[in-house]
């Protein structure tokens, strides 16, 4: 027997087996994984999120070696047309107001979209921006009235991508117009028209000089802008003020 042979007891492997397995299951380990070899310290990728905020459209890219229009009229029939180059974007193309041979041409970022159809600044902005024509004497009807961007980004910003594109052209529409006098709305379009990286240019008149003429320019904050900062209306009201003396003289 056993016992004869002097040991204690007899081993149960099924009970030792038994224990192991109650050990691996109080561990958290219930199921077999695989047969093969694996690193458990490697570190999977982390699952792809899909996400909810609206990715920016690329500019139609200019077909090579073709100059733009040449004519104030042709260039805008194809700018603000079904070829734009923001039309693979998701929002309508806007096309300028007012009179192209008005002697002041207003420049603003892109279409606003407080309304049923988009236009170039409505709601509270553009409501600020005719109080701002009037305090000068002026009304839409009076003034050529473009945007930057024909159609309003999906991120609700000019993309810094597509800025040089946009104020090439927007240069070339300034160019064809020749407006004796030229306001910039906001940053963006200053920075399009001037080509700085710093601050708002604003509190002087500049000339830009072109094939049909010399503009003078003035850049001033945007009425969005005026909106969250109502102390700086007495900043805009001395620009407005440099466009007032040059009508004078």
């Amino acid at each position: 027997s056993v016992k004869s042979m002097g040991i204690s007891g007899a081993f149960d492997w099924r009970a030792e087996a038994a224990s192991a397995l109650e050990w691996w299951r109080d561990a958290g380990v219930d199921m077999l994984v695989d047969e093969d070899p694996r690193d458990w310290t490697a570190r999977e990728a982390a699952p792809a999120v899909a996400s909810n905020t609206p990715q920016p459209v690329a500019l139609a890219e200019p077909e090579p070696d073709v100059p733009l229009p040449a004519t104030l009229e042709a260039f805008i029939d194809w700018r603000f047309g079904n070829g734009a180059p923001e039309s693979g974007w998701v929002e309508p193309i806007v096309a300028p107001t007012g009179n192209p041979a008005a002697p002041l041409m207003v420049i603003t970022d892109f279409p606003e979209s407080d309304g049923e159809t988009p236009s170039l600044l409505s709601g509270p902005a553009g409501r600020l921006f005719d109080r701002m024509l009037a305090a000068i004497g002026l009304d839409r009807d009076a003034i050529y009235f473009a945007p930057l961007c024909a159609a309003r980004p999906i991120t609700g910003s000019v993309p810094r991508d597509a800025e040089e594109r946009l104020g090439e052209l927007l240069r070339h529409h300034i160019a064809l117009a020749a407006p004796k006098r030229l306001l910039l709305l906001g940053q963006t379009v200053s920075r399009a028209v001037i080509g700085s990286d710093g601050g708002l240019q604003r509190g002087r008149l500049q000339a830009i000089n072109q094939e049909n003429g010399q503009s003078l320019m003035v850049a001033t904050f945007h009425p969005r802008f005026l909106l969250t900062r109502p102390a700086a209306k007495a900043d805009a009201w001395k620009d407005l003020q440099l466009l007032l003396e040059e009508q004078a003289e």
